[in-house]
């Protein structure tokens, strides 16, 4: 089992910035990846951006050049490091594990708030 826990939401201005922290822990050798969603009352859950083991990431086009993903690996702990933030991005953000034997993102954290004002 692997267990996910988000931090660092909060409220911010629009132009500011959060960084949001996704801390892993239990048998984290069976995970390939860790993703962060996002998902706005009313609308589908949205992926923002992924990184692999070997340190590959993936960056929504809605983000791009706004948003990085990176991670600590001695602190098993994805970031989101999230800058000139706009009022759409606010959301419950959610971090996901990707597991390596079926693929699937199977390990979620509770969700994060991320709230912009204009």
């Amino acid at each position: 089992q692997v267990q996910v826990v988000e931090s660092g939401g909060g409220l911010v201005q629009a132009g500011g910035s959060l960084r949001l922290s996704c801390a892993a822990s239990g048998s984290t050798f069976s995970i390939n990846a860790i993703g962060w969603y996002r998902q706005a009352p009313g609308k589908q859950r949205e992926l923002v951006a992924t990184i692999n083991s070997s340190g590959g990431t993936n960056v929504a086009e809605s983000v791009k050049g706004r948003f990085t993903i990176s991670r600590n690996n001695a602190k098993n702990t994805v970031y989101l490091q999230m800058n000139s933030l706009k009022p759409e991005d606010t959301a419950t953000y959610y971090c996901a594990a990707q597991e390596v034997v079926t693929g699937l993102y199977k390990y979620w954290g509770q969700g994060t708030q991320v709230t912009v004002s204009s």
